[in-house]
C-alpha cells in the first residue's frame, strides 16, 4: 500500500542561508524527481522549490524508506550532514500532506499571506514533473486539485487584494527607508515574475528603473518599454551602480551577482549618496559582506519576514474564509482517494459479469433459429443491460463504503464469492499521520 508523503522546509522552519543551499532549480529537481521514481523508493514524485520552500512530494510503498532517501539527498544538495538538517524539515503524511499543498497554493503558507506568485510556482513544478514522466495518477489530481483551490481562494476572498507580494512589500519598506520614492532611481536585477511585480511598484510611485538581465536580455527589453526605463546587461553593472538610490535583485543566478569587491570602489564614486539593496532571490544575489560597506543598507527575504509576520493579522478574517474553501476542496480529494481503495474491486467485478455475457452468449450461438442480425444485437444488449442492473446496487453501496473498514471487508467477500484477482494499490488510502523528524524539546 504506497502513501501520500511530503517532505521539505520553509521560511517558517530555516533560515535563509539554509534555504538558499536547498533551492532545486529545475535541471536539480528533474533529476531528484528521476532518482526517487527510478531506485523505486517513489511511485510518483513532484518538487516544489520557491525563495521560501522546498518541498518533495511523493506517492511511496515505504514512506520510512523514502523520508530517508530524500533526507540524505537534500543534506547532500546543502553539503551537510542529515543530523544537522533534521531540525529544520518537516513530515507530514496522507491527508495531512494534501492539505498543506493546499495551503501552500492559495498563499497560506506563504510570508506574505495570500502572495500570488505562488499559484503559478506550483503549477510550473507540476508541469516539470509531468514532463519528466515522474508524477502519476495520485500526485496529478492532488495538484490540479489544489491549483484549481488556490484559484477559488484568490476569487472569493479578500486575501489577495491589492496585490500584496513579497515585491509590494519590499517596495513599501524602501519608501520607508528612502522617503518619497519619486523620482528616484532604481536598479532592478532580473526579467522573471518577481522582478515585473517590482517594477509595477516602483512605477507606481513615480521611480526610473533600469533593467538588468543576461540570460532574458529581452524580457528586459520589454519591461524597460512598458515601465518607460532602459536596460542593461549583467556585465555593465559595476559602472550601473553609481547611479541608482535603490537596487532590486530577483535572478536565479547560482552565485553572487553584487560582492564587497565590486560595491566598495563603486562607493567611493557616489559622493556620499546611500545605497538600498533589496534581494530577493534564493540563493542570495547580494552577497551580505557588503552590508559592512559605509552609506549601503541592504534587505533580504528574513529581514523582510519580520515586516510581514508584523502586519499579518490585518489578513486574519480572509484566512478564515480560504480555510472554508479548502476544507471543502479537500474532501473532493480525499473522497476520490478512499474510492480508490474499492474502484479495483467495482473495475473487476464488472469485468468478470461482462466475460459470463460474452460466455453465455458464445455458447448459444448455434442454438438460434432464424435470428436476425438485428435480432441478435437485441438480445446481447438485453443480457449487458441485465448484468449491469444488478451490478449497479453493489456498485453504489461500496463506493458509500469507501475509506471505511466495512468496504475492507466487502472487498474481500466479493473476491471470495466471485473469484476476483485484483492486485492493486489503493494509492494513499490509509489514515494520516504527521510525523516529526525530531521531537520539539519542552
Amino acid at each position: 500500500m504506497s502513501e501520500l508523503l511530503t517532505l521539505g522546509l520553509s521560511h517558517k522552519t530555516a533560515p535563509l542561508e539554509l534555504r538558499e543551499r536547498l533551492a532545486l532549480p529545475e535541471g536539480r529537481a528533474a533529476g531528484l524527481m528521476n532518482e526517487l521514481t527510478g531506485n523505486g523508493d517513489a511511485a510518483e514524485a513532484t518538487i516544489v522549490s520557491t525563495c521560501n520552500r522546498t518541498e518533495v512530494y511523493l506517492v511511496a510503498p515505504d514512506p520510512v524508506v523514502a523520508e530517508s532517501e530524500i533526507l540524505s539527498a537534500l543534506a547532500a544538495q546543502a553539503g551537510i550532514r542529515p543530523t544537522e538538517l533534521v531540525g529544520h524539515l518537516y513530515s507530514l503524511r496522507g491527508p495531512d500532506a494534501a492539505r498543506h499543498l493546499f495551503r501552500v497554493t492559495a498563499g497560506l503558507e506563504s510570508m506574505v499571506l495570500g502572495e500570488a506568485e505562488i499559484q503559478g510556482q506550483v503549477k510550473r513544478a507540476h508541469e516539470l514533473a509531468l514532463v519528466e514522466g515522474a508524477s502519476g495518477p495520485i500526485l496529478n489530481r492532488l495538484f490540479r486539485g489544489a491549483i484549481a483551490a488556490g484559484g477559488r481562494v484568490r476569487n472569493e476572498t479578500g486575501i489577495s487584494e491589492k496585490g500584496v507580494s513579497v515585491a509590494s512589500v519590499a517596495v513599501s519598506e524602501a519608501k520607508r527607508t528612502l522617503g518619497d520614492l519619486a523620482n528616484r532611481l532604481a536598479l532592478v536585477i532580473g526579467a522573471g515574475a518577481t522582478a515585473e511585480l517590482v517594477a509595477r511598484a516602483l512605477n507606481a510611485r513615480g521611480t526610473e528603473s533600469v533593467f538588468v538581465a543576461n540570460r532574458h536580455f529581452d524580457r528586459a527589453l520589454g519591461l524597460a518599454d512598458r515601465f518607460g526605463g532602459e536596460a542593461a546587461r549583467v556585465a555593465d553593472l559595476p559602472e550601473r551602480l553609481t547611479e541608482p538610490d535603490i537596487v532590486v535583485s530577483a535572478t536565479n543566478s547560482p552565485h553572487h551577482l553584487i560582492d564587497r569587491d565590486m560595491l566598495e570602489p563603486v562607493m567611493g564614486s557616489r559622493d556620499g549618496r546611500p545605497l538600498l539593496l533589496v534581494d530577493l532571490a534564493v540563493p542570495r544575489d547580494i552577497d551580505p559582506e557588503v552590508r559592512k560597506l559605509p552609506g549601503v543598507s541592504v534587505l533580504d527575504l528574513d529581514d523582510l519576514q519580520v515586516v510581514v509576520e508584523r502586519n499579518a493579522a490585518s489578513r486574519a478574517d480572509e484566512s478564515l474564509k480560504a480555510e472554508r474553501i479548502l476544507n471543502a476542496e479537500l474532501d473532493l480529494f480525499e473522497r476520490w482517494v478512499e474510492s480508490l481503495e474499492v474502484l479495483p474491486a467495482i473495475v473487476a467485478l464488472r469485468e468478470r459479469a461482462e466475460e459470463i455475457v460474452r460466455r453465455v452468449l458464445t455458447e448459444n450461438e448455434g442454438r438460434w433459429m432464424n435470428l436476425s442480425d438485428a435480432d441478435r444485437d437485441r438480445v446481447e444488449a438485453v443480457s449487458r443491460a441485465v448484468a449491469q442492473r444488478m451490478l449497479h446496487e453493489p456498485t453504489l453501496r461500496l463506493k458509500e463504503m469507501a475509506g471505511t473498514e466495512a468496504a475492507y471487508e466487502a472487498v474481500n467477500t466479493l473476491q471470495e464469492l466471485f473469484g476476483l484477482n485484483t492486485e492493486t494499490d489503493p494509492g494513499g488510502g490509509s489514515e494520516a499521520t504527521v510525523t516529526p523528524i525530531r521531537r520539539e524539546e519542552g
